[in-house]
């Protein structure tokens, strides 16, 4: 399986402006610029993109290992934060909460620092990612 975007820029890089697409139409044309980078302009930006892809990964891999040990997760809901200093990305600090029905939180510590590890995400990213995990 493979997945693609595009991106297509015009201009100079404070100056100009840019779109992203991805080949399902969930993103199509999307804006994303300087302003919408590094300060609070209107569209996206590349380390949004990164938490959205990271946040819905991470919960995915986690639900899997939930049900993997035989519990049904009831919800998990999960915050990616990026942080971008310098022209470079030092960490991701993952924020979750679930409800699992008859799980622990000594059980449901290891099944988050699992996913955590092993979600295809956190794999590629060459970056130091915390977590702070809580079961309601």
């Amino acid at each position: 399986m493979k997945r693609s975007a595009t991106a297509n820029w015009k201009g100079t890089g404070k100056e100009g402006n840019g779109t992203v697409s991805t080949d399902s139409g969930v993103l199509k044309d999307t804006q994303y610029s300087y302003l919408s980078r590094f300060e609070s302009g209107i569209g996206t930006n590349p380390e949004e993109l990164i938490a959205a892809a990271h946040a819905g990964c991470f919960t995915m891999k986690l639900s899997f290992v939930i049900s993997g040990a035989g519990f049904t997760p009831g919800n998990i809901d999960t915050k990616a934060a990026v942080t971008f200093e310098g022209g470079a990305i030092p960490g991701i600090h993952l924020t979750v909460t679930a409800s699992v029905p008859g799980l622990d939180e000594a059980r449901f510590q290891e099944f988050a620092e699992d996913a955590k590890a092993n979600c295809p995400i956190s794999k590629l990213l060459n970056t130091n990612i915390t977590m702070e995990a809580k079961l309601v």
